[in-house]
């Protein structure tokens, strides 16, 4: 199926809007590239996944967003995800399109800690933001959504965190869709260099039950040596939204990346999480959560890939499917030739509710080195009737049995989401889904 996207979107209105939003050069040139690849890729081929008529091509490109002063315009739905009492959190705000809120410590400024919108950042630190993006962790020609993605980015964050410097305090970025037609082709890049630290956290949200939009999102993080990177999400895009998210990391020498990944989208989804372990002693945690409902389709990849030795690979997945929700999980571990005591592990557990929901999970090892550990546990089922029975022998409802049972499920995940107010509000999302 040729997806047609690049029409209206086609060279004139790429130029134009990279001209309206004073981009560098090379931005514009990399956006004409992609838009030129667009029609000569292939599309992602999720494994046991048939994506083919799924809306690529149903959505408006850009919309803006009013800012607002003071966080007590936020309706609620926004302010359970922050923390109101903390007057100094470091927060971004994206409202469609457009900045609508962002505060960083004076503190973490001057020590050269950079964390603002994409397009801010490119025009204040293009050489920096040139560097990194679509370098290290994702390419431009990879297939047609990264392609298309480049061409149309529209929104996003760059993080920078310079040698030496540990952020205790974690960093916050919400992206509000509130155009119920707009899509989000955000670009997410976080950089800590070395023996630096960080935390960060982002939250996207949207109201689109029955328009068509579409959510194709790119991040990268670049783990130099010996920093630690802890990155949280909660993406929770409603139904009438089709999402392509590609998470990518690259980790160097000692350096550590961790991910929690909470997917709560109601629509059709696609992700990947794949980190790269670079350097020697590297090591990555993959933690991604899911609950499925309704109708929809999706497909999780989480990949490890060892290159450097004594690198460290843990993936973990957990997903619950009611109603007729499918979902396929891939775990994938690849040790490559050379990474010797290297160690690839890997767990993926999926849980039905109801007969017509199904789970598929495929673990998989890929071994080119002999001096190496490496092990797998999948499992596909249903709520276990010995673990109801006994929680209703001790007085509890069987539809209060399942709930724990659920949340006890799902909470090695949901445990590691490093911001309460935002592990706080994933609990809310799923006792709403598994109701």
């Amino acid at each position: 199926m040729a997806i047609d996207t690049k029409l209206p979107y086609e060279k004139d209105y790429v130029s134009n809007y990279s001209a309206r939003l004073n981009e560098p050069e090379w931005m514009k040139s990399l956006r004409l590239q992609g838009l030129e690849l667009v029609d000569t890729l292939p599309m992602p081929k999720p494994d046991k996944t048939n994506i083919s008529k799924w809306n690529f091509k149903d959505y408006k490109h850009d919309a803006e967003g009013k800012a607002i002063q003071s966080l007590e315009e936020l309706p609620n739905e926004i302010k359970v995800l922050l923390d109101l009492d903390n007057k100094n959190q470091n927060l971004f705000i994206q409202r469609n399109q457009s900045v609508a809120y962002q505060s960083l410590s004076s503190e973490l400024k001057a020590k050269g800690v950079i964390f603002t919108d994409i397009f801010s950042a490119m025009n204040e630190h293009s050489d920096l933001v040139q560097r990194y993006f679509m370098k290290d962790a994702v390419s431009v020609d990879e297939n047609r959504l990264t392609a298309l993605h480049t061409a149309l980015m529209n929104g996003g964050v760059f993080v920078y965190v310079p040698k030496n410097v540990v952020i205790e305090d974690p960093l916050q970025a919400i992206f509000w869709q509130e155009d119920l037609e707009v899509a989000s082709f955000n670009h997410v890049i976080v950089v800590a260099e070395e023996n630096s630290s960080l935390t960060y956290v982002e939250n996207y949200i949207s109201h689109n039950k029955t328009e068509n939009a579409v959510a194709n999102i790119v991040t990268e993080v670049i783990a130099h040596d010996n920093a630690n990177v802890s990155f949280g999400a909660v993406d929770n895009f409603a139904s009438g939204t089709t999402v392509y998210v590609n998470r990518r990391g690259v980790a160097y020498r000692d350096a550590t990346i961790d991910w929690a990944l909470g997917q709560m989208n109601d629509g059709n989804t696609v992700s990947e999480n794949i980190t790269h372990l670079i350097g020697d002693n590297s090591v990555s945690h993959a933690k991604t959560v899911t609950v499925g409902r309704g109708e929809q389709t999706q497909n999780f990849t989480a990949k490890i890939v060892h290159f450097g030795r004594n690198s460290e690979g843990y993936i973990l997945q957990h997903g619950v499917m009611k109603d007729s929700a499918s979902s396929v999980f891939n775990g994938i571990g690849k040790i490559e030739h050379g990474a010797t005591k290297s160690n690839a592990e890997q767990e993926s557990r999926v849980l039905m509710l109801s007969k017509n929901a199904r789970g598929d999970a495929n673990p998989i090892l890929l071994i080119d080195e002999d001096d190496v550990t490496a092990g797998h546990a999948a499992s596909v089922g249903r709520v276990d009737p010995l673990q109801i029975f006994y929680l209703m022998s001790r007085g509890i409802s069987r539809f209060e049995a399942e709930r724990l049972i659920i949340h006890g499920f799902l909470a090695p995940v949901v445990n590691e989401i490093p911001i309460k107010a935002v592990r706080d509000q994933l609990t809310q999302v799923i006792e709403g889904k598994v109701h």
